[in-house]
C-alpha cells in the first residue's frame, strides 16, 4: 500500500540533487551490494537501473503486466528480483537486463521479496496469504508456506535458517527454511504488520505495524521484548543499522 499522501504521478527517485524519472509512482528502491547501482520499481510497470556515479540509466526492465511493487538485489549483485501486482516474481540478470525467470504461483499481488544470505533461495510474499520459496539457479518452487491471510513483508535471518513474515492478519510467523516448519506465531500487534527485519546478529526481530507501533521479539523464544510507541500514523518500514545498535522506523 502507498503511504498516505504519496503521489503516483511523475514520481522520481532522488539522491541528493539527482532526479531519476519514471512515468508512474515509485514503489521501491534498492542499492546493489557494491553501491554502484540503484534499482527503482514503479507503477509504470517497469524497473530502472541507474549508475550511481553518473546518474545514467543503464537499463529499463520491462515484463511486468501490472505495477512493480518490490525489488531487491541478490547478495552477489548479479541478479535483481521483482514482484508485481499480477502475482509474478521476475528474476533479471543485472549485467544484461535480461529476464532469466518468471516465477508464477502466487494468486495475489507479490508484496515483498527477499534473497537468502547465500543467494540460493528467493522468498516472496503474496496477497493470497502464501510465502513461497524459489531456487534461484533453476526457478523451481521448493516450498509454499501457508498460514497468513495476506503477506506484507518477508525477511531471512542472517544465518539463512529462519524466515519471518508479517501479515494483514496482524501476526508475524517464523518458518524453518530447510523444512517449512512453522514456529509459534508472534501475536500482539493490533494492525497489519507491514515490515519485518532481523538484527545483524539474528538475536532480535523487529516488526512495524499499522497500529503505529514497532515491536521487538526474541526469535529463539518468540517472546516480545519491547513495544516502541511514538508514531502518529502507520509504520511502513523498519531497519537495523549494520552494527545492530540502532533501529529505524
Amino acid at each position: 500500500r502507498m503511504p498516505t499522501g504519496a503521489t503516483r504521478l511523475k514520481a522520481v527517485a532522488r539522491m541528493g540533487s539527482v532526479r531519476w524519472k519514471h512515468t508512474g509512482g515509485v514503489n521501491a528502491v534498492a542499492f546493489s551490494p557494491d553501491g554502484k547501482l540503484l534499482a527503482s520499481a514503479s507503477y509504470d510497470k517497469t524497473l530502472h537501473l541507474w549508475q550511481m556515479a553518473t546518474g545514467k540509466e543503464i537499463s529499463c526492465l520491462k515484463g511486468h503486466a501490472t505495477p512493480v511493487l518490490s525489488a531487491t538485489f541478490s547478495p552477489d549483485g548479479k541478479h535483481l528480483a521483482s514482484g508485481g501486482g499480477e502475482g509474478a516474481v521476475r528474476l533479471w540478470e543485472v549485467s544484461t537486463g535480461k529476464e532469466v525467470f518468471c516465477l508464477k504461483g502466487h494468486e495475489g499481488t507479490v508484496t515483498s521479496i527477499a534473497f537468502s544470505p547465500d543467494g540460493k533461495l528467493l522468498a516472496s510474499g503474496g496477497g493470497e496469504g502464501a510465502v513461497r520459496l524459489w531456487e534461484v539457479s533453476t526457478g523451481k518452487e521448493v516450498s509454499c508456506l501457508k498460514g497468513h491471510l495476506g503477506v506484507c513483508s518477508v525477511a531471512f535471518s542472517p544465518d539463512g535458517k529462519t524466515l519471518a513474515s508479517g501479515s494483514h492478519d496482524k501476526t508475524v510467523h517464523l518458518w524453518e527454511v530447510a523444512t517449512g516448519k512453522e514456529f509459534p506465531c508472534l501475536t500482539g500487534h493490533e494492525g497489519e504488520v507491514s515490515s519485518v527485519a532481523f538484527s545483524p546478529d539474528g538475536k532480535h526481530l523487529a516488526s512495524g505495524s499499522w497500529d503505529q507501533t514497532v515491536r521487538l521479539w526474541e526469535p529463539a523464544t518468540g517472546k516480545e521484548t519491547s513495544c516502541l510507541r511514538g508514531h502518529e500514523l502507520e509504520v511502513h518500514a523498519v531497519a537495523f543499522s549494520p552494527d545492530g545498535k540502532t533501529l529505524a522506523s
